[in-house]
């Protein structure tokens, strides 16, 4: 029960006006908050701490309304629901009570100790609260708080997304809405679009596929992830890329799966002899332009994965991210176009093309597992964005698709130019520049000597976004120095100021 003391209640409650005079301090008449919540909380706030213990009686409602000046329906409708909440129970013709639900009675009290040691030690292992996986994954993430702005690499120009021809397709849906691309989506996305997807992958990246072989996803790291889940198993061994992705490392990582680094050379992927001797479950490639380094992989090296593949059941995941950006030569065909054995897996997304909020993205999967990934797709993910699939479907086959492909192919030439002249008129020959010729980011070599993720810090508190080279790496400490420079979404006037903010940064760390 409660009595009063300077504001708090303790002990056994001896008079119902000792709770009403409690309750009419805290109470507040200005109408911020509704009387019916606060006096809801209160009571709440005084079973939960035991202020008012099991078994306490509460005022009847008339009484306690009439203590308060309030409406009684008010303290009725409380207390009503403080009994569906299992705070108190009523017993006809006797009154309200507070029911006794404490932890000791729910566990037993002589458990109480041991309790009482496990809080203990919870307490002092707060920051081991997450899975091996968990803690890997927050440890080495990559995700930068900052996607907008000079030099932010891998992210488009919005701006100039044809945002009315977008808004006048989908319009077209809305005015007669259809259930069936407002429901969860089934059979591996929108049929018209995996159409047109198939028909244009054909054209412009020689992907050979049907459209029952694309199934549509949220973007590639979802397609990764989904491929993961029904080609590996936790402990096989995926090869990836040295330099790689982040995110794709993210995704592997908290797969359960053994990374086993292969270092790239001008050709590409270098498996060594070694290597080659312990095929993996999965190898994960970027060959027609090497994230982040940019290089192409050769034909026969291809010619050499692919065989390689064949020989060992071993699955390529080809991760073709931004081919439509080519800016010295058409774009390449796809290494999933010279693939016989239906041993690679295609992925790709509209993030970089179009806009990356649309969170549209794809697999081309061999046939046979066409079917599988679908079902898959659906029992994981529960897939939607029917409405937004339709409107892609219509502005791939009216041509705005390609339209707008070839208005930003010459934009982010021009950019990538002023930005190389940027950077050769103010450093020239001690920052040689990497991966000119495609994509929307280039890399500018640093001296093994400089700190690159320092100076990717300091960057950023003069309001400059780039990445760390080395932190693409399996071993950062050992790998080369260098920045990542994204141009595709910094207006061409100013390129060449945001240079020499970031120039002034690089100065102190050339010598």
């Amino acid at each position: 029960m409660i009595r009063a003391s300077s504001g708090n209640i303790q002990g056994p409650l001896l008079t119902s006006s000792v709770l009403s005079d409690w309750l009419a301090q805290r109470l507040a008449r200005d109408g911020a908050s509704p009387i019916y919540r606060q006096l809801h909380h209160l009571l709440q706030q005084a079973i939960l701490l035991h202020t008012l213990t099991p078994g306490s009686k509460l005022p009847s409602s008339r009484l306690l309304a009439d203590e308060l000046a309030i409406a009684r329906n008010t303290v009725t409708n409380v207390y009503e629901q403080l009994a569906l909440e299992g705070y108190v129970r009523t017993l006809r013709g006797s009154g309200t009570y507070v029911v006794d639900n404490t932890a000791d009675e729910i566990v037993g009290r002589d458990e109480r100790a041991g309790l009482a040691t496990a809080s203990s030690a919870a307490a002092e292992h707060r920051g081991s609260l997450l899975s091996a996986r968990g803690q890997r994954l927050i440890s080495t993430a990559g995700a930068s708080n900052r996607q907008w702005g000079a030099f932010m690499p891998g992210v488009p120009d919005v701006t100039t997304f044809p945002a009315r021809v977008w808004s006048r397709l989908q319009n077209r849906y809305w005015r007669r809405p259809q259930a069936e691309l407002m429901t969860y989506s089934t059979g591996g996305g929108y049929g018209p679009l995996r159409q047109t997807l198939a028909d244009y992958l054909r054209t412009a990246r020689s992907v050979r596929c049907a459209p029952e072989q694309i199934i549509i996803t949220t973007g590639i790291h979802q397609s990764v992830d989904l491929a993961v889940r029904l080609l590996a198993d936790v402990g096989d061994v995926v090869w990836t890329e040295d330099p790689c992705y982040w995110g794709m490392r993210s995704v592997l990582q908290s797969s359960g799966l053994q990374m086993r680094p292969i270092p790239v050379d001008a050709e590409g992927l270098n498996p060594s002899a070694a290597d080659l001797a312990e095929p993996p479950k999965l190898i994960l490639v970027t060959p027609s332009h090497q994230y982040p380094l940019g290089m192409v992989m050769s034909l026969a090296r291809r010619r050499m994965l692919l065989e390689y593949a064949r020989r060992t059941k071993s699955w390529i995941i080809e991760d073709d991210y931004d081919s439509e950006f080519r800016y010295a030569s058409r774009p390449l065909a796809s290494l999933q176009g010279l693939d016989t054995a239906g041993q690679v897996i295609y992925v790709g997304s509209f993030g970089k093309i179009l806009y990356p909020g649309l969170r549209i993205g794809y697999l081309v999967v061999p046939e046979a597992l066409a079917g599988k990934f679908a079902i898959a797709l659906a029992e994981l993910y529960r897939e939607g964005q029917g409405v937004q699939q339709a409107v892609l479907a219509d502005f791939i086959e009216q041509g705005h698709f390609t339209s707008h492909i070839r208005r930003m192919r010459n934009a982010y030439g021009m950019r990538r130019q002023l930005l190389m002249d940027a950077i050769a008129n103010r450093l020239g020959e001690p920052l040689p520049v990497l991966g000119d010729e495609a994509g929307l980011h280039l890399v500018a070599r640093l001296p093994d000597t400089a700190n690159d993720q320092l100076i990717m810090r300091e960057a950023l508190a003069a309001g400059i976004a780039t990445r760390a080279l080395s932190t693409y790496f399996s071993d950062p400490a050992q790998a080369p120095r260098g920045l990542l420079l994204g141009y595709a979404c910094v207006p061409d006037q100013e390129i060449g100021p945001s240079f020499g903010t970031l120039a002034n940064v690089i100065e102190r760390y050339l010598g």
